[in-house]
């Protein structure tokens, strides 16, 4: 890496870049508010697991990331199918049962997918797509191509075999694939302190593996933008994977069953205050960006997200001959042996 380069990601997002990554957080948060508020209607069906808290951390690596890297996240991924590049209206449509739904109505809440943009699918079981983003790294090297494949999960997946598995895997390969935990502090209900041996969960592991393990303020999106682009680069460069650990912390339960009343209300209240949009917020006053600059970005995401909320509202249901395509890979519903 150049000289030049290095104080390039030094210096970090200009007053415009990051006035953009405030703005994309914004749809997001607003997104999941319209997700809350459309289930307690009855209009979005199963459950749904908001990641409101979390935006800098989807937006921030995205930011750091190639158009044709693989990102895959957990049931907890609205925030990385909008990062990468699914709009408002194909997530809640989807979640609403919609025939113009990300995934046809096939997927819903916990597996918003965007295939088109290499974002490979939210996955329900805890750990279960680590290995997958092996995978993926394992054949962008043996193709050549530089891309890198990034996991993201959550704190209780430390703690699951997968975790473990994948990460050894990758160390022996030294493959391009970058791990990235979103630790907000509870696997569901229970705190990850209250299990685990170690104080972080994913950054304390690492050293088993002989491989980096950071850690960085999940709500800073400037900070996680920074740290992706750094171990992005190692991996591209053939160095091999990385673990990230991210902290953050979750605006709403576990899920909409979860009204999170096991959380002690000073540490809900003190992870309030330092909300990734209003530490998005600081970091353009600092940049000299006028108030009404962010308050004109805040003001066209709600009315992205309301636009996106009618036409979801008032998109077709999906067709019932459709239920059995994209099960097989030319695209059939035929059963093979």
């Amino acid at each position: 890496m150049t000289d030049a380069l290095q104080r390039e990601e030094a210096a970090g997002p200009d007053a415009a870049q990051l006035l953009a990554l405030y703005e994309q957080m914004a749809v997001i948060r607003r997104t999941e508010k319209a997700a809350h508020d459309l289930f307690m209607s009855g209009l979005v069906k199963g459950t749904t697991h908001l990641a409101a808290g979390h935006e800098a951390i989807a937006v921030g690596a995205s930011a750091a990331l190639r158009d044709d890297d693989y990102v895959f996240a957990t049931y907890r991924g609205h925030h990385h199918a909008l990062a990468r590049g699914a709009t408002p209206e194909e997530c809640l449509a989807e979640l609403m049962s919609r025939a113009t739904g990300l995934c046809g109505a096939k997927g819903g809440s916990m597996h918003l997918t965007k295939a088109s943009r290499n974002m490979l699918g939210s996955y329900a079981i805890v750990g279960a797509h680590l290995p997958m983003a092996v995978g993926a790294a394992w054949s962008a090297r043996l193709r050549g191509t530089e891309q890198i494949a990034v996991a993201f999960f959550g704190d209780g997946a430390t703690n699951i075999g997968a975790f473990h598995e994948a990460l050894n895997l990758a160390a022996v390969w030294k493959l391009p694939v970058l791990f990235v935990c979103e630790n907000n502090l509870y696997m569901e209900y229970t705190p990850i302190a209250d299990v685990t041996a170690v104080a972080n969960p994913a950054a304390d592991r690492a050293p088993a593996y002989g491989i980096p393990g950071e850690i960085v303020d999940g709500n800073d999106v400037v900070a996680v933008q920074e740290a992706v682009t750094r171990l992005a680069g190692r991996a591209r460069a053939g160095d091999g994977p990385s673990l990230l650990e991210a902290q953050t912390y979750r605006h709403f339960g576990h899920s909409r069953a979860d009204p999170a009343t096991y959380r002690p209300a000073e540490e809900v209240e003190r992870w309030l205050k330092h909300d990734p949009l209003d530490v998005a917020r600081g970091r353009l006053a600092e940049l000299g960006v006028p108030a009404d600059t962010v308050t004109e970005a805040d003001e066209r995401a709600t009315s992205l997200v309301q636009a996106a909320v009618e036409a979801a509202r008032n998109a077709p249901a999906p067709d019932p001959r459709e239920a059995l395509t994209d099960v097989w890979a030319d695209g059939g519903a035929a059963w093979r042996t």
